[in-house]
């Protein structure tokens, strides 16, 4: 066997022992790098006579270009294992059962949300949805509690940039009661809604939160009273907590937007609550200036108006002691509800 015979075989056989990408690199540089053996052979070339140099170039092409196919046989069988091992890793028993994807869950107060909608559509109110960045008039001065009244610093809240028609700030809702307003003006009476939605005001512990749930009730007609608003409501919180068994006070209050005004609590008659008075809700007989903002007369309708928390109801429902809980997203606790 002449030596380039030779340099062959043993090309071929380092490529063969190139056990990944980077060994059959170095062992290409061996042969065919600018300082490799075939290099080495073409450089000496030069010293040759002429009628040498021609044949023996032409023995040294044949040789490097069967160690060129020797490299790229190599390549290829190194990127096809390669491939094969990663399919091998990937491989999916398709004989094993399905794991699916995992389902997801109403929250909780979304569930109270439904609930809520559901109740009061039964009893033929609409379902009103306003938008949550407000303005001064529709928050605020609609519902008495102009610019500088005491009132207002009970609702500190969130304002943003941007003003509205009057040049006032802009804010984002501190309760859905703006709605009663906003659908009072563009329906005739008898009124009879609700406004379900997120609020916002600068308050954060155990009971209360920066964002929170409230649905706003109204019912504006001729002839309404405060025995409408007491059987609505009684009606509400017995098919909500599915009892019979719970009693209902009004307790006097305040709040600009009603006159007279009133805290609702309940009671239940058993479980762990049993003989407790919960606040559940504020109410009261629309304000005469209030009615006026709705574009109707207040010496002839007049109506109540109330607002309750969800998060609240929801609490006292599933009997949740901390409304953070709501928020955090922990599976574990809200697992519990789907």
């Amino acid at each position: 066997m002449n030596s380039l015979e030779q340099l062959v075989t043993d090309a071929q056989a380092d490529f063969l022992a190139a056990a990944d990408a980077a060994a059959l690199e170095n062992a290409k540089a061996k042969y065919l790098g600018k300082t490799g053996q075939i290099t080495e052979l073409m450089k000496g070339m030069g010293k040759l006579p002429p009628e040498e140099k021609r044949a023996q170039g032409a023995l040294i092409n044949a040789a490097k270009v069967q160690i060129e196919n020797a490299l790229g046989a190599r390549r290829e069988a190194q990127a096809e294992a390669q491939m094969q091992a990663r399919l091998n890793f990937e491989a999916i028993d398709v004989t094993l059962p399905g794991r699916g994807r995992g389902k997801g869950g109403i929250h909780p107060v979304m569930r109270t949300w439904e609930r809520v909608e559901e109740i009061f559509r039964s009893i033929g109110f609409d379902v009103a949805d306003g938008p949550e960045i407000e303005t001064d008039w529709y928050c605020f001065t609609a519902l008495n509690s102009p610019e500088n009244h005491p009132a207002r610093s009970m609702q500190d809240t969130f304002y943003i940039d941007g003003k509205d028609s009057d040049g006032k700030p802009l804010l984002l809702r501190t309760h859905t009661s703006p709605m009663q307003v906003r659908y009072a003006r563009m329906h005739q009476p008898p009124i009879k809604v609700i406004a379900p939605g997120r609020t916002y005001r600068v308050d954060s512990d155990a009971t209360h939160s920066p964002m929170f749930h409230q649905v706003e009730g109204l019912w504006i007609a001729e002839d309404i009273s405060f025995a409408d608003l007491k059987g609505i409501y009684l009606n509400f919180v017995k098919t909500f907590f599915e009892t019979d068994d719970l009693q209902i006070r009004f307790r006097p209050s305040y709040f600009p937007f009603t006159e007279p005004s009133a805290e609702i609590d309940i009671a239940f008659g058993s479980g762990p609550l049993k003989g407790r008075w919960l606040e559940v809700s504020g109410a009261g007989q629309v304000h005469p200036t209030v009615v006026r903002n709705y574009g109707l007369d207040p010496e002839k309708y007049v109506g109540f108006a109330f607002g309750s928390g969800l998060e609240r109801l929801t609490m006292l429902r599933y009997g949740i002691n901390d409304l953070r809980l709501f928020y955090e997203g922990d599976l574990r606790f809200l697992k519990q509800f789907n």
